[in-house]
């Protein structure tokens, strides 16, 4: 069942030097209650712009269009004061380099606790007992909340912000790039705490990430987004095995892969500016199989061989019949 909607968002920032920056385009997708989906695609493609959307937070030089909707309200209609009500109580999260978003002069525990006593969730007493909880949860003792940022790992800062985007019981989880500089071994810790805490929570996580393989890991379902826009979604297997994108399939051909010989090619060129105007498939520069089309005309996302729950924005896909 849907939880989460977001229909046609764009999001544009103003320029110093005039214009604007088109950095989310029309974007639209669902995420079922429970559900463990992934954002992916390059560095730049819109990712980090698209939640910070949907938790209203970008900064006033960006202008918003759309719908989020939450059991079917539109959490951007009613501006800060209806997004606030919603933010951190039913949508979470865990920011991009925990160390930048922690007070560096605050102790952790203090700062889980702050979200329920600003929401009015739990006493100031009741919220203290709670982030202890929270931080066993998560791994990590309870005495590690008297610390400071910088006194934590990578790896215990992380599972702080996880338990701090947890302090009010939220609903969705909104995870951007959250093993960004962590090793290996504790990559894995982390993504297999996330897996968990949505198994036994109920919670339905958003992962933001450039990482594959880390979606085949963890995520059902995946959005792949270039130019600011949906290139393909839909079930992780019919991305992997049966992509219906081109830029899906280079993405694919670009990820080494630890149990084949095959050899890892890179994509040619670089993604389109985004402050300037997009004529026709913001991908035609890069692909490898345009067609004339693609030159003058935008193609729209279109169900893949009549599956709904597979859609790719590709005039190979029958582009806007």
């Amino acid at each position: 069942m849907t939880l989460l909607e977001v229909r046609d968002l764009n999001v544009w920032y103003s320029l110093d030097e005039g214009g604007e920056n088109h950095a989310v385009r029309d974007l639209s997708f669902t995420l079922d209650r429970g559900e463990r989906m992934g954002l992916v695609g390059e560095s730049g493609c819109g990712k980090t712009t698209a939640l910070l959307a949907l938790m209203a937070l970008l900064p006033p030089s960006a202008s918003v269009s759309g719908q989020v909707l939450l059991d079917g309200q539109d959490l951007l209609a009613g501006g800060e004061a209806i997004a606030r009500q919603h933010r951190w109580r039913d949508l979470a999260l865990v920011f991009q380099g925990a160390m930048n978003a922690f007070n560096p002069v605050r102790r952790i525990e203090d700062q889980i606790i702050e979200p329920m006593l600003t929401h009015g969730t739990r006493t100031s007493d009741s919220a203290r007992d709670r982030a202890r909880e929270l931080l066993e949860m998560v791994g990590i003792t309870a005495a590690a909340g008297r610390r400071f940022p910088h006194e934590l790992s990578g790896g215990m800062r992380q599972r702080a912000m996880l338990a701090m985007a947890l302090a009010c019981e939220p609903r969705v989880l909104i995870a951007d790039e959250p093993t960004t500089a962590l090793d290996t071994m504790v990559q894995a810790q982390i993504l297999a705490l996330l897996t968990r805490l949505s198994d036994e929570l109920g919670l339905a996580v958003l992962l933001v990430t450039h990482d594959l393989p880390v979606v085949s890991q963890v995520c059902s379902r995946a959005v792949v987004m270039y130019a600011g826009g949906l290139a393909e979604a839909g079930p992780v297997a019919d991305l992997f095995h049966r992509p219906a994108h081109p830029y899906t399939r280079l993405l694919f051909e670009a990820t080494p892969d630890l149990h084949s010989d095959r050899e890892v090619v890179s994509i040619p060129g670089a993604p389109p500016r985004l402050d300037e105007p997009i004529v026709g498939c913001s991908f035609r520069p890069r692909c490898d199989v345009p067609l004339e089309v693609c030159s003058d005309r935008a193609p729209r996302p279109l169900s893949v061989a009549d599956n709904p729950g597979h859609v790719a924005a590709c005039w190979h896909n029958g582009g806007a019949r």
